[in-house]
């Protein structure tokens, strides 16, 4: 069956026919690519067509697809078994791993998605501080839990209304919102409601609603705002972490949170989530502390045990060659974009993520994101997928590079683009 058979039988048996809602094409006018396989850059769907993948599965598949250490290793695990619900060495080398290199983290606690980290931290925040609100912001995603499907209400600072239905006024009244890069706005948030609010939540590099660069001085501003109010300040890098740099935008700003999210990459494209800090804050956790948290698939060893040699990987000569790499690809889409009726792009790039959007104003808050954004994306997204080029299909979505991205799939790029 090729992809629109396979998409039609989707829709018979699955809620719009995907598991996650970006994988729908809604709005691309045309139908979701069933992938069949993937190796180093390239991705082959269930039609025979092959593409040169951008997407990476939204971030996790820094080596690319298949990377022959990575299989390995989850190979050699899963002839030991491929869960326990037990304790066992591979979480344990994996956190070991993990505190020992990033400095402002003294334990972690993994368990199986982004979004889990997330709501892990933010009643981990609530538990330890007593107070039940969090700030986040217009623009930064957190995943699909209540607290965070969050956006602004009437414009005034701190108002919100949920983005999804089946959230609550009351959750919704908990979650604070504001604007990113707007300090004075946090601090009157704050002043708004004293002595009520548990941390701030920030995307230190937002990268799901565009790429929206912040100023360090932003994220400076915020870490004083907590500590003049004894709130916590997270960090959600499940994108950001171990991509930019291993560990992500707090050792490259030197600006570190009280706690911090990963995902994707710790589990080397296999499902994981993580929640880290300092022992002082992570100890509220039970089994010691009175805060629950618990999964079955928690920290599992096939995930771990990927994880562990992708992580291992990621020397600091990988990194160089993981956004030279990026560079290459950006700088060859660029040339083809202002030649192909497209000069009205830019593509935003940060070390090895990138994103194309049809406005050459700077970015930092969605509020500056062009009108017409999705409709010049359909245009763009369709022009490369004719091409063999697969990028997230969505135009909020960032591009993702990869190592697997080298000198010879760049040359490749060149030549879907032009012939």
């Amino acid at each position: 069956m090729n992809s629109n058979e396979l998409f039609e039988k989707s829709l018979r048996f699955v809620p719009g026919g995907v598991h996650s809602p970006v994988r729908s094409f809604k709005g691309l006018h045309t139908t979701p690519r069933f992938i069949n396989r993937g190796k180093g850059a390239y991705i082959w769907d269930e039609d025979g067509k092959n593409y040169i993948d951008f997407c990476m599965s939204f971030g996790p598949l820094i080596h690319g697809h298949q990377d022959p250490e990575i299989k390995e290793a989850i190979i050699k695990a899963l002839e030991n078994g491929w869960t326990f619900g037990a304790c066992e060495k591979y979480s344990l080398e994996t956190a070991e791993y993990i505190v020992n290199k990033i400095s402002f983290i003294e334990q972690i606690r993994f368990m199986s998605s982004g979004t889990e980290a997330v709501m892990t931290a933010v009643r981990l925040a609530r538990g330890i501080t007593g107070r039940s609100k969090i700030v986040k912001f217009n623009g930064c995603y957190h995943g699909h839990l209540d607290s965070m499907l969050i956006k602004a209400g009437s414009g005034l600072a701190g108002t919100a209304e949920a983005s999804s239905k089946g959230v609550t006024s009351q959750q919704a009244g908990d979650t604070l919102i504001c604007e990113l890069g707007d300090l004075e706005e946090v601090k009157r948030v704050f002043e708004d409601h004293k002595d009520q609010i548990a941390a701030i939540f920030v995307e230190p590099l937002p990268a799901n609603n565009g790429l929206l660069i912040q100023h360090e001085s932003f994220l400076k501003g915020l870490r004083e705002i907590c500590d003049k109010n004894c709130a916590l300040l997270v960090f959600d890098e499940v994108i950001s972490g171990f991509r930019i740099g291993f560990g992500g935008m707090a050792e490259r700003t030197g600006i570190f949170p009280d706690l911090v999210t990963y995902g994707k990459i710790i589990g080397g494209g296999m499902p994981v989530g993580a929640c880290a800090g300092p022992k002082k804050f992570m100890e509220f956790l039970a089994p010691i502390g009175p805060v629950y948290q618990a999964g079955t698939l928690s920290g599992n060893p096939v995930a771990m045990a990927a994880g562990l040699v992708n992580l291992k990987k990621l020397t600091p000569e990988a990194y160089v060659k993981l956004n030279t790499n990026t560079t290459g690809v950006v700088k060859v889409m660029t040339e083809w974009m202002n030649a192909n009726g497209f000069d009205d792009y830019q593509t935003i790039q940060y070390e090895s993520l990138f994103y194309p959007i049809s406005t050459h104003e700077k970015l930092t808050n969605i509020t500056q994101l062009p009108k017409n954004m999705n409709e010049r994306f359909f245009a763009l997204f369709k022009v490369m997928l004719d091409k063999g080029i697969y990028l997230a299909p969505n135009a909020y979505e960032v591009g993702f590079g990869s190592i697997a991205h080298d000198e010879k799939v760049i040359e490749d790029l060149k030549n879907r683009l032009w012939n």
